[in-house]
């Protein structure tokens, strides 16, 4: 694994916990998928039910059922980036900015055990 030249490289420790920590993030985002999606079934069954209901009734259900479809957008997203960055463990990619090739940094990995591109490549993508 990657490191800057200021950093202790990673002991098989510190690997194990970033990758518990990702396989428990793992399983607890998948958990909120799941109810999310029973929540979801749940507001639909519902809004068939509301034929009666008021304008403001019906704006609040497609406010709520908007905002359980960003929660799951959002949740899916971070599935994603746990997963890839389990991939790149098991690659023995993980640590190396998938920009420029340089080291991500040990102390942002162990902030942000998700990320894939060094300070310099984040900065650059946030600029664009």
């Amino acid at each position: 694994m990657a490191v800057h030249g200021n950093e202790d490289p990673w002991s098989a420790a510190e690997i194990a916990e970033v990758r518990d920590e990702l396989l428990a993030e793992r399983a607890r985002l998948l958990e909120e998928l799941g109810n999310a999606a029973r929540d979801h079934l749940e507001l639909v069954r519902q809004s068939g039910e509301g034929a009666g209901d008021d304008q403001a009734d019906a704006g609040a259900a497609t406010w709520e059922r908007e905002h359980e479809m960003s929660l799951t957008f959002n949740s899916r997203a971070l599935l994603a980036q746990t997963e890839h960055a389990l991939e790149r463990i098991a690659e023995g990619t993980y640590g190396i900015c998938e920009e420029c090739g340089n080291a991500v940094g040990k102390m942002r990995l162990q902030a942000f055990p998700r990320a894939t591109l060094c300070l310099t490549c984040k900065a650059k993508t946030e600029r664009r």
